[in-house]
């Protein structure tokens, strides 16, 4: 068998180096055109890695047109005409057809990358912070340090601090009737850090499905992507992922079952039962976002995911950039027991560990109150700006647009109801003064439609009628 030095085994360049080694010997002639390598069972044993490992790097090699796989009868070389005449030996590249796919409509999201700001503005995921009890942070920012300077603080573990881990927990048992304690809770740098440290644990690279909404949160389906997933999109209606359509080998699901990113549909009890029943017969599991879950209208929330899984397949994010600010860079992750070592040497190998004082500042917010305090506040004030805005898209745009079924968040989704172009009017809006986004943005490629998006957490109530109005000539005009 081909002789092939491998770095030490667990090494992050494993398969690149197996690539490499099989590139060269295919190049050099060692590896002569139609010559059938060993089955990738048996070259693992032989080598003493693990077997996705060598499928990864043949399918690397499969992709570039170096090999050629036959059904039923293994990996070939191929004939030399067909071998490119440059390739980077490099598995990234390799699977970069795979990832076609997913890296369509990977534009950053508003809350992400913010248009210039407008005297009307409803961008998504902007939160009011007008009413912050500033002062109550400032007030337990400054006690913190105090106790820093005492204690000298060194480095700490992955998961974050016990006393935030401990106050997450409440908090979210409370807010959304998620089952956990302290030790089911990994603090994050952001919800975007948790679906990258899931990303890194639960994928294979080339190897493992990945179902997103389509439409749905960019950002999300680019940190599985990057890790080498396979990414399906999956349509989304009014109630929410259509789960009848997931694919039979998706082994990771990722959903915003309580507000649809970035329609604002509710994913239906049914529907949470067959996702769950899904996830059961297949031996997969579920990405939960709950990003702005906190803010409920209307109607008693239905459970989350994680409160209804039985069988440890559901990981539940959250994130403090809504209920708080976006600038706080502080999510978190409760996820399965069996898979709390991997996700904590994930984070230790990402950054070791967050920024203590933001943790421990946050940690006796929760504690004393004031978050919760707050998000009733907030759930007042949104709630009554949600009824002024779907009144005025009734009563302004009602001609062009349909509001989509939802009960929650910081945001309304709409849908066209006649052939128009949304982009021209959102350019048009934007030259008025009213910032203003479409989902159609968010999809995938696919034909998923289009609609606008009204963010209003950033824009005062009083001024909501105004900027519809203003809105409502551009439609005319385009």
């Amino acid at each position: 068998m081909l002789s092939i030095a491998l770095p030490a085994r667990g090494s992050r360049t494993l398969t690149q180096s197996l690539h490499g080694q099989l590139l060269a010997a295919i190049r050099s002639g060692r590896l002569a055109p139609g010559l059938r390598l060993p089955a990738t069972r048996t070259l693992a044993r032989h080598l003493g890695i693990s077997r996705n490992s060598v499928i990864a790097a043949y399918e690397a090699l499969a992709a570039e047109g170096h090999v050629a796989a036959r059904t039923g009868s293994g990996h070939y070389v191929a004939d030399a005409a067909r071998a490119p005449a440059r390739v980077t030996p490099d598995p990234a590249r390799a699977r970069e057809r795979h990832l076609n796919a997913a890296h369509r409509g990977l534009a950053a999201p508003a809350d992400m990358v913010d248009p210039p700001r407008a005297p009307f503005d409803f961008r998504l995921g902007v939160p009011d912070t007008s009413t912050l009890p500033f002062d109550a942070w400032r007030r337990l920012s400054a006690r913190a340090l105090r106790s820093m300077a005492r204690d000298a603080p060194g480095y700490a573990g992955p998961a974050g601090q016990p006393a935030l881990r401990a106050a997450i927990a409440a908090h979210a048992s409370l807010t959304r009737a998620v089952a956990c304690t302290a030790d089911d809770v990994l603090v994050t740098a952001g919800a975007q850090q948790a679906f990258d440290l899931l990303a890194r644990v639960l994928v294979t690279p080339g190897r493992t499905v990945v179902a997103v909404e389509d439409p749905g949160y960019p950002p999300t389906r680019a940190a599985f992507a990057a890790a080498g997933a396979l990414i399906v999109p999956v349509p989304v209606d009014d109630q929410g992922l259509r789960v009848d359509l997931l694919p039979h080998d998706a082994r990771i699901v990722c959903v915003t079952p309580s507000h649809q990113f970035p329609l604002g549909c509710v994913l239906s009890a049914t529907r949470r039962r067959a996702l769950l029943a899904f996830a059961r017969r297949r031996g997969a599991v579920v990405v939960e976002d709950d990003y702005d879950g906190e803010f409920r209208f209307e109607q008693r929330p239905l459970d989350a995911l994680q409160t209804l899984d039985d069988d440890a397949a559901v990981f539940y994010v959250g994130t403090f950039s809504k209920s708080l600010f976006p600038a706080l860079r502080v999510g978190f992750a409760i996820a399965p027991a069996w898979a709390r070592a991997a996700l904590l040497l994930a984070r230790q190998r990402a950054d070791w560990h967050g920024n203590l004082h933001v943790q421990d500042t946050l940690a006796a917010f929760i504690a004393e109150g004031h978050l919760a305090r707050h998000v009733r506040r907030m759930r007042g004030v949104y709630g009554e700006r949600r009824r002024v805005l779907l009144a005025g898209i009734a009563r302004d745009l009602g001609r062009w647009l349909a509001p989509v079924p939802g009960c929650a968040g910081l945001h309304v989704g709409t849908r066209a109801i006649v052939d128009i172009d949304l982009a021209r009017v959102v350019e048009r809006a934007r030259a008025a003064g009213v910032n203003v986004d479409r989902s159609g943005r968010y999809a995938m490629g696919g034909d998923v439609g289009d609609g606008l998006l009204f963010g209003y957490g950033g824009i005062a109530g009083a001024a909501i009628p105004q900027a519809l109005s203003t809105l409502k000539r551009a439609f005319a005009r385009a």
